[in-house]
């Protein structure tokens, strides 16, 4: 079972992580935590290990409505939050990716219709994110 949604864009690192904070701005998403990987890596088990993962960053992103129904029908929820997305580009690529946690995860977790109207809700959000960044590099969702 696959658990994210996934592009792939031909974007520098950088415009990617940039354009992916827009495009989940726009589907009314704000970044609660980010993390970066590569230089938590480094920093912890050496530049050998942050080069490895390459560029890499978590955003954590919350729709503070979807949060406050998720948590509305079921607080340990809060487990599950914010969606993580995450931004990366191995060394020498090309290509950006860019993924985000398949809300429906959720839904696998839980019984309660409210929990599947999030994640649905959620879900449909997430993708237009993802195909919004595709779409401003010309490339079809």
């Amino acid at each position: 079972m696959s658990y994210t949604h996934t592009v792939t864009v031909p974007l520098s690192w950088e415009d990617a992580v940039q354009r992916t904070r827009e495009a989940l701005g726009e589907e009314g998403f704000g970044i609660l935590t980010e993390i970066d990987v590569r230089a938590t890596f480094a920093s912890k088990l050496g530049i050998d290990a942050g080069d490895a993962v390459g560029d890499y960053v978590i955003l954590g992103a919350c729709n503070p409505a979807l949060a406050s129904r998720a948590l509305a029908a079921e607080p340990e929820l809060g487990a599950l939050l914010p969606c993580n997305v995450i931004v990366r580009r191995a060394k020498d690529a090309r290509e950006t990716t860019v993924e985000a946690i398949d809300p429906q995860t959720m839904v696998q977790l839980s019984d309660s219709p409210a929990v599947r109207e999030v994640a649905d809700d959620a879900d449909v959000r997430l993708r237009k994110a993802l195909a919004g960044i595709s779409a401003s590099n010309g490339i079809p969702s």
